[in-house]
């Protein structure tokens, strides 16, 4: 039986609370965390903006580690919504942004504005968001006279265009020789140290958009998996749809990954995991992906701040030591085909 539009609104109400108030948790946790070790009490003064509060404690809490919170919320969000469109598009829980090589693509023009000594931003995010842009021609003109939504397709073809990539990154890493080097390493592992208030302000701004076009998108990504003869009696544009969904979806990645580099995992678990948990009606899903794949994120690089004794990770290291064996569990529990 089908669950009306109601009992659809309350459901998602309920869980996006429930996700909300984790975020939150997960939040204040990321902001009272740190190498700096400021402990609880001095944490709550600062908070509550006390007379006592100490200013150095307040501008490492409000200057630094809330603008790296925000950010990791921002990626965390759209790598997990990002591999929840994929999935559906491709029909294949193992999908996620990844394999189609955007990331690729987008390392391929980062490290290539790195070499030429662009900056940091606008410089190196445009030259990175010009290679996951052509890697998304390359993929549009390989499946082109075919149905957009075999996933046999776009898997294949995903995988080519990946290798080529990291042969193109091995080859560009191997020829530069000075401390650039070191920069590009650090950004292929995922690099959050960067967050500003300015560029997050414009992540949001580039974000939002893509956030609320796969929201209103969701009940055709629903009518899709249904397959191509069903979706199309009910209306659906499908390949308008898988355009739409398509070219959405790698933007909104390719602008995260431009910035923070490779961050992994994050697509692949989340997505499968939140429809263990509540189902697969990509209505609940496409907002419970941008909570619970926030608070994912800001959790993962809390660790990174503080796992090592002196320093920090990057954490594209911390999300794969988590994500892997955390997608094993979930692969053998729900014996993907």
């Amino acid at each position: 039986m089908k669950p009306s539009v109601s009992f659809v609104w309350r459901r998602l109400l309920s869980i996006s609370c429930i996700l909300f108030t984790l975020l939150l948790v997960a939040m204040f946790l990321g902001l009272c965390a740190g190498s700096s070790g400021i402990d609880f009490i001095s944490f709550i003064k600062t908070l509550t903006k006390s007379p006592y509060t100490d200013t150095m404690l307040h501008d490492i809490i409000w200057q630094i580690r809330f603008p790296r919170v925000i950010l990791a919320l921002m990626v965390g969000s759209t790598l997990s919504l990002g591999g929840l469109v994929f999935q559906a598009l491709l029909r294949n829980p193992l999908a996620e942004p990844y394999i189609l090589g955007i990331s690729g693509g987008a390392a391929i023009g980062a490290i290539i504005g790195i070499i030429t000594g662009l900056s940091r931003f606008p410089g190196v995010g445009l030259a990175a968001f010009g290679g996951s842009i052509s890697t998304v021609i390359v993929l549009l003109f390989v499946i082109s006279g075919r149905s957009m939504i075999k996933s046999d397709v776009l898997l294949l073809s995903g995988v080519m265009v990946n290798a080529f990539c990291s042969a193109v990154i091995m080859f560009l890493v191997s020829i530069t020789q000075d401390a650039r080097l070191h920069n590009i390493i650090f950004w292929l592992m995922g690099d959050l140290s960067v967050a500003e208030t300015g560029h997050i302000r414009f992540l949001f701004f580039m974000l939002s958009p893509c956030f609320i076009l796969v929201f209103l998108l969701s009940h055709s990504m629903n009518l899709l998996l249904l397959g191509q003869e069903i979706a199309q009696t009910t209306g659906v544009n499908i390949r308008g749809v898988t355009i739409a969904l398509l070219v959405t979806t790698s933007f909104m990645v390719s602008v995260t990954v431009s910035y923070c580099g490779l961050i992994g995992f994050v697509g692949l678990v989340m997505p499968h995991f939140l429809r263990l948990s509540i189902g697969a009606d990509h209505r609940i899903l496409v907002p419970a992906c941008v909570l619970a794949g926030g608070s994912y994120l800001v959790l993962c690089d809390m660790l990174a701040r503080v796992l090592p004794e002196q320093g920090e990770m990057p954490v594209g290291i911390v999300t794969a030591m988590v994500g892997a064996p955390l997608f094993i569990y979930l692969l053998k529990r729900s014996k993907v085909r």
